[in-house]
């Protein structure tokens, strides 16, 4: 049963930086690629980010290109993503997923507010 958890989410300045992460499981995760996609309220999902199985190819959105930083460890089952200078528009509901695979799983919020 596939089962993806992130984390890590939080309350933030503009111009702050968090780190999340998403536990995964239920799948062979070292042999598929992962996204991460968020949702602002009011909003459909978006795509943020996407790694290849082994973590050679990355891709992001225009919205977070230069500011997110997209990772995976394949030893422990999670991919990271790192966001620096955060935006009041980057607040949403952040999930992880596998790249070819719906949404599905606990998501972590992103605040991001003075």
């Amino acid at each position: 049963d596939v089962q993806l958890q992130a984390s890590g989410g939080g309350l933030v300045r503009p111009g702050g930086s968090l780190t999340l992460s998403c536990a995964a499981s239920g799948f062979p995760f070292d042999t598929y690629a992962m996204k991460w996609v968020r949702q602002a309220p009011g909003k459909g999902p978006e795509l943020v980010s996407t790694i290849s199985s082994v973590g050679r190819i990355t891709t992001y959105a225009d919205s977070v290109k230069g500011r997110f930083t997209i990772s995976r460890d394949n030893a422990k089952n999670t991919p990271f993503l790192q966001m620096n200078s955060l935006r009041p528009e980057d607040t949403a509901v952040y999930y992880c997923a596998q790249n070819l695979g719906s949404i599905r799983g606990q998501g972590t919020q992103v605040t991001v507010s003075s």
